[in-house]
């Protein structure tokens, strides 16, 4: 391996590289700091780990809410399964151009202005998002999608600048923060259905995403840095593209973000339309498919920290690929089976192995990004992945309504059957 290789590191666990914390007015190394300071949980470190991750359980809160009202909110905006789908993708798409800008923004600015940045705009598109039309639907689509694209990437690169020593129990963490979102969510849409309509699903998401901007400015002593159009947003994004893509141009850097985007394929599809694949294609009823998408969450929260931490003890790579075998195998229970016990056991087990692959792939990934640009290359990578993954629900959605969903599921294991042997290969190779 070349030590132009900007995808798989030299030394599996490598916590060579010390990050910088910025203060106000001035970036503080962090050289030689024991892993004793990287509290998860208390102090400056973990205050802000639970801030940022409280962020990201809201966004995703608001985001999969949708997914267990789907019928509902079909039949509120007389819209069919593709025009559903649609409404995901734009979504999702505009979430991944994100990706890119406001991590390469990130590491120009700071991370404080791009994460208040983003939270703000998804307190105006949630509001949206209660739309009476499903024209005025789309647009909070977009402005949702939009801010939610500025979140993460600087979340994840804020905590990689906290973390080293023990980046991946936080990655997990941080990751397991979105899975209670989602779990939230499946109990929220429950709740609202029973006592309101799904437009009041976004009204706690909306008062919750308010404190953490207020946590955020109050515990984060980063300054804001507002861009200047002429330099900062220009030289930082465009001038910084081309050093990217000459980083990511090699094989093995393809073939992962093939596999990273398969996986996020089957992953939006998945959270976009399992609730309405269980009730449709399985028979179950709206509670239960709830039940089972809840539980995708649920599992996913509770095995994400193993996961990192078995990343941080053995090889990221290895693990990620044991994961997506595991779900690969059972995907193919959830489509081929039929009784609900089978089914349910079937989803359990496909949730472990899912939601397993993000948080060793990620601290894997940001082993090797070069401190300076940590951020642009992993909102780079996001973009690309999930760019391409956010063609899953209107994958789904059109081929649920032409052949049904039991065909549409059939090909997201053919995605994470591929995806786990390009996974396993590179694992192999290293």
């Amino acid at each position: 391996m070349t030590s132009t290789d900007p995808v798989l590191p030299r030394k599996p666990n490598s916590n060579t590289r010390r990050p910088s914390f910025r203060t106000v007015g001035e970036e503080v190394a962090a050289e030689n700091r024991p892993a004793d300071d990287e509290r998860l949980v208390t102090g400056y470190s973990g205050k802000l780990l639970l801030a940022v991750s409280l962020g990201w359980a809201m966004i995703q809160t608001g985001r999969l809410v949708l997914s267990p009202m789907l019928p509902t909110v079909m039949e509120s905006l007389r819209i069919t399964e593709l025009q559903a789908g649609l409404a995901f993708t734009l979504l999702w798409g505009l979430y991944a151009l994100g990706q890119y800008p406001s991590g390469r923004l990130s590491d120009h600015l700071s991370r404080k202005t791009l994460l208040a940045t983003g939270l703000s705009l998804l307190v105006v598109g949630f509001g949206v998002l209660a739309a009476p039309t499903y024209s005025i639907f789309l647009l909070g689509a977009a402005v949702v999608g939009t801010g939610a694209g500025l979140y993460p990437t600087p979340a994840r690169a804020f905590v990689s600048d906290l973390f080293v020593a023990r980046r991946g129990q936080a990655f997990g963490l941080h990751g397991a923060s979105g899975d209670g979102g989602g779990a939230v969510a499946a109990g929220l849409a429950v709740v609202v259905l029973a006592v309101a309509t799904w437009r009041f699903a976004f009204l706690p998401v909306v008062l919750a995403l308010v404190v953490v901007l207020a946590l955020l400015h109050r515990w984060n002593r980063e300054p804001y840095t507002p861009p200047r159009i002429e330099t900062d947003a220009g030289r930082a994004v465009l001038g910084d593209v081309r050093k990217t893509a000459v980083r990511f141009a090699n094989r093995r850097t393809t073939a992962l973000l093939v596999a990273y985007s398969l996986y996020a394929f089957v992953w939006q599809s998945v959270t976009g339309f399992l609730p309405t694949f269980l009730q449709e294609a399985k028979a179950f009823s709206p509670e239960l498919a709830g039940g089972g998408f809840a539980a995708l969450f649920v599992v996913g929260a509770l095995v994400k920290p193993m996961s990192g931490s078995l990343g941080d003890r053995i090889s990221r790579p290895v693990v990620a690929a044991g994961s997506l075998v595991v779900a690969t195998i059972a995907l193919a229970g959830v489509v081929l089976m039929n009784g609900t016990l089978a089914v349910t056991a079937s989803v359990v087990v496909f949730s472990a192995g899912l939601m397993a692959y993000p948080p060793a792939m990620q601290a894997h990934l940001m082993d090797v990004f070069p401190d300076g640009s940590m951020g642009g290359d992993l909102g780079a990578t996001r973009t690309i992945y999930i760019g391409l993954g956010s063609l899953g629900t209107t994958y789904v959605g059109f081929v649920a309504g032409q052949a049904g969903y039991t065909v549409a599921f059939a090909g997201l294991l053919v995605c994470l059957l591929v995806s786990a042997s390009i996974v396993l290969g590179l694992a192999h190779v290293r």
